[in-house]
């Protein structure tokens, strides 16, 4: 069984160490979230967008370095030029967030955590993983 066990996660290895960086990555962004949240303070619509802005912002930064070094195990020279990738793939997925957001809490007036959680980050993060995988951190 240990052995079952232990080949599966060196078959997954990088599928699991993803979520593992990007459970990192949501408690560091939610973190940025919940500080943008006390400091606006409100739901008005581009406050909102803001909050979301920031929290992508601080979750990009503190991702790419992870996502990098031990998920995709990136040798490329070119870091600059792969995280301006990796940073223009997330504006991709940030912009699909701030539409998630607007539609779920001010159109649909669901609670800001619960489509936060449920909907928004599920997606994001799935979308995440395929741009990193085959656009990014792609093997030559």
């Amino acid at each position: 069984m240990a052995e079952k066990v232990k080949a599966l996660c060196i078959k997954y290895r990088e599928i699991l160490i993803y979520l593992i960086v990007g459970v990192m990555t949501t408690i560091v962004s939610w973190g940025a979230a919940y500080l943008g949240k006390l400091v606006l303070n409100t739901d008005i619509s581009w406050q909102n967008t803001a909050n979301n802005t920031f929290s992508w912002l601080v979750g990009v930064l503190f991702a790419y370095p992870l996502n990098r070094k031990w998920v995709f195990k990136s040798v490329n020279e070119k870091i600059f030029k792969e995280f301006l990738g990796f940073a223009a793939s997330r504006v991709s997925t940030l912009l699909m967030d701030i539409v998630i957001m607007w539609l779920t809490v001010n159109i649909i007036h669901m609670n800001y955590w619960i489509a936060k959680i449920f909907i928004s980050s599920v997606i994001v993060t799935i979308a995440n993983y395929v741009f990193s995988k085959v656009l990014i951190f792609k093997k030559k």
